[in-house]
């Protein structure tokens, strides 16, 4: 069974991220231990509120630097809202720098007449990368559960792996890129196509220990 670590540095609803792991087969398990997280199967960083306050709270837990080796190892990591954001070398929301994994900034979403801000709730994706594994056995253009005001702007568009429109803008709904993927909306309160991305990852994992297990054979 895969042992995925979920970063605790109280800025997540880490008890609906850990429930849609263990439903999708994991044992997930809460930690802010640099160790824990740098020798896990897999590591999951949620995340709701402030791009400072999370950066902060990172740093209180000189936690910074082993996410950032934790991406670099290959580890299979996946980030999830404010954990998709705080990937990036900053944000329009405050003055704290990003992890910097991502190059590029979070924006805020323009005013714009008849969309609100935040934007929150149900949202369709469209697919950038469709053949990307996290998007195995989801409907055409799934609709997801969205609660923001920024959007991660990388500065490589290919990162993309889906994007939303609201109003008249169209953003960042997911990046990937090799071990490293992220999504701005919940999956964990996106129903069955938002279980379904959770139990992707986890097939992810699980395919990357078997592959590991083989290799030192």
């Amino acid at each position: 069974m895969a042992r995925i670590a979920v970063v605790d540095y109280d800025m997540g609803n880490l008890h609906s991220a850990c429930k849609g792991l263990e439903q999708a087969g994991a044992s997930p398990i809460v930690t802010d231990s640099a160790n824990e997280l740098l020798h896990a199967d897999a590591v999951v960083l949620p995340g709701v509120g402030a791009f400072d306050p999370a950066i902060q709270h990172l740093r209180s837990r000189d936690l910074i630097q082993p996410l950032r080796d934790v991406i670099a190892s290959g580890t299979p990591f996946l980030g999830i809202c404010l954990g998709l954001q705080i990937l990036l070398d900053g944000s329009e929301e405050g003055h704290e720098l990003g992890l910097g994994v991502v190059p590029g900034m979070v924006q805020r979403f323009r005013p714009e007449p008849g969309i609100t801000i935040p934007h929150m709730g149900w949202n369709q994706l469209q697919m950038t990368q469709p053949a990307l594994a996290l998007w195995r056995k989801l409907p055409v253009d799934p609709w997801m559960y969205f609660v923001h005001s920024f959007y991660a702007a990388p500065a490589d568009a290919d990162m993309n792996a889906a994007t939303i429109t609201h109003g008249s803008q169209t953003v960042t709904a997911a990046i990937a890129r090799d071990n490293l993927m992220a999504v701005q909306f919940h999956p964990e309160k996106s129903s069955t196509a938002g279980l379904q991305i959770l139990a992707n990852f986890v097939a992810l994992v699980n395919a990357a220990q078997l592959a590991s297990a083989t290799a030192t054979r």
